[in-house]
């Protein structure tokens, strides 16, 4: 194992010190606790509070997110492990102003219990949440069994579309309406080159030759659904894009969102090689692409591959994922003139 660390057991709380010391005018710690991260800019009107969960090594994915039109607070694991409970409960007190919070996370098994622990807490109190979890990784079940699906790449729309209804000040069912609404239209599938680490384990989370790819594989090192020779980048966007849209029906002068997320170790050049075949894809079928996010969104630390999402747009989707967002590590600043000059410019 080669990773620029201390002691393995320390890795979670030491790369969380270093972001509250560098980003410490828009994070800081609950309870001075390095398991939980909120805004310490956050504005003083009520508002429905939006909060995530899930295991550290998923860097920017779950923490990078917490920020202004964004989330208001997230509670981190061990690498690849969910934190407990009595954390979540912890924020979601926390992050409530009387409008009550929505919990929007991946489903994945220790998540899903420690949440439905938190809530029924906190609702001893009178505090209102709903629950919202992420399954958009099409290759972890069939369409039948889509409710056993992997949260991935995908929940960064759902950190935006939520935290931009919550911000516009819509009660705590609209929020959760429109933010289920925008995770039926997104799909989300990947591909791995090599395998990552976990520093306490100190080996690979699996095996693959130089010379293979792995489709389908998830961000823990899940089981994918087919393992190939090496192909082209112009292949690997063809078989992605293909399963994607067996699942989400496009039409001419349809208007979606690509959002093409490096695991780790995958180079922005090569990211972008696949955008370019993408979008050809998509603009050989007459189907305008809104803001396309190309970057490393939802990492499994030093894993090679990238991951492909489709999400398809209506007119308030749109909106939604137009209006600004900023946090440390995700911003739409730099993209939000382009898509919005045309409505906000009238």
């Amino acid at each position: 194992m080669k990773k620029i660390i201390n002691k393995p057991e320390d890795y979670t709380e030491e790369f969380v010190r270093g972001i509250i010391k560098a980003h410490s005018d828009q994070y800081k710690l609950l309870n001075d606790d390095y398991r939980m991260l909120i805004r310490s800019n956050s504005k003083d009107e009520p508002k429905v509070g939006i909060v995530t969960a899930g295991g550290s090594g998923h860097l920017p994915l779950f923490l990078g997110y917490v920020g202004e039109n964004m989330l208001d607070g997230c509670a981190v694991g061990n690498v690849f492990a969910s934190p407990s409970s009595s954390k979540m409960e912890e924020l979601i007190r926390h992050c409530d102003s009387g409008k009550g919070v929505l919990c929007l996370y991946g489903n994945y098994g220790g998540d899903n219990l420690n949440f439905e622990m938190a809530t029924e807490m906190v609702e001893f109190d009178d505090i209102e949440t709903i629950q919202i979890r992420v399954k958009d990784d099409i290759a972890s079940a069939s369409e039948d069994k889509k409710d056993t699906r992997r949260g991935v790449a995908g929940i960064v729309y759902a950190y935006k579309i939520a935290g931009a209804a919550a911000n516009r000040g819509y009660d705590l069912e609209k929020v959760a309406e429109i933010t289920n609404r925008a995770l039926d239209n997104i799909r989300t599938m990947g591909v791995a080159l090599s395998a990552t680490i976990v520093p306490e384990v100190g080996e690979a989370t699996f095996n693959i030759s130089e010379d293979e790819i792995e489709i389908g594989m998830g961000i823990h090192g899940e089981s994918g659904i087919e393992v190939r020779k090496m192909i082209s980048a112009d292949e690997i966007a063809e078989i992605l894009v293909e399963k994607i849209l067996t699942e989400i029906e496009l039409s001419e002068n349809d208007e979606v969102s690509v959002l093409i997320n490096g695991l780790g170790a995958t180079p922005l050049d090569e990211q972008y090689i696949v955008y370019n075949k993408v979008y050809d894809i998509l603009d050989e079928k007459k189907v305008k692409i809104i803001q396309p996010h190309i970057g490393n969104f939802a990492t499994s630390m030093e894993m090679s591959g990238l991951s492909i999402t489709i999400f398809k747009l209506d007119s308030e989707l749109k909106e939604l994922l137009l209006e600004v967002a900023s946090t440390p590590f995700y911003t739409n600043y730099n993209r939000w003139y382009k898509w919005n000059q045309k409505i906000y410019m009238k």
